[in-house]
């Protein structure tokens, strides 16, 4: 009698690895949720730091009425890094289109990244470099830029912000 409860409970599992296959295949084809990072009023980027899986979509959002632009660089060199590149029109407010600009990164490794327009390259040792508060523009006062890290890591892309979940943010644009 005991053989039964012994066959559903193994034929469960099987269903349930088959569905945990089926996701982490969809995963792998490009089918995850984005990761948002947004911009606002203040120029910087709401999440400067955050982690991906290969391939999984980076989306940044732009919730401010200026442009913003997104610049790679490597900061051991200062050579621009294109992968990231791309510009982001203002958001004229409330009901409005939200600007959006995606990028999906397939390489493994960390992704440095400025807003031109509020940030600039400054050297630090040998030919190094860091972003730096553009002088003369308003709002937060440290330099707009953060990085995307691309990595295999689970635990790593789990410790993302909240926020990152949320195309638009509660008190922003919406929309």
């Amino acid at each position: 009698m005991q053989k039964a409860p012994i066959v559903l409970v193994a034929a469960s599992l099987a269903l349930a690895l088959a569905g945990c296959a089926a996701s982490n295949a969809a995963s792998s084809a490009g089918a995850s949720a984005p990761v948002y990072i947004h911009m606002n009023g203040r120029n910087d980027f709401l999440e400067p730091t955050v982690a991906v899986a290969p391939g999984e979509p980076v989306v940044f959002v732009n919730e401010d009425t200026g442009f913003h632009n997104v610049i790679g660089y490597h900061p051991t060199t200062g050579k621009p890094n294109p992968a990231v590149n791309g510009d982001l029109a203002g958001t004229k407010g409330a009901g409005h289109h939200v600007a959006t600009y995606t990028v999906k990164l397939t390489k493994p490794g960390i992704y440095d990244y400025y807003c031109s327009v509020h940030a600039v390259l400054a050297k630090t040792y040998g030919k190094a470099v860091q972003p730096a508060h553009r002088p003369g523009v308003h709002g937060y006062p440290g330099a707009m830029a953060g990085e995307i890290i691309v990595t295999n890591d689970p635990n790593l892309i789990a410790q993302n912000p909240a926020t990152t979940a949320k195309k638009v943010l509660a008190g922003y644009f919406g929309g």
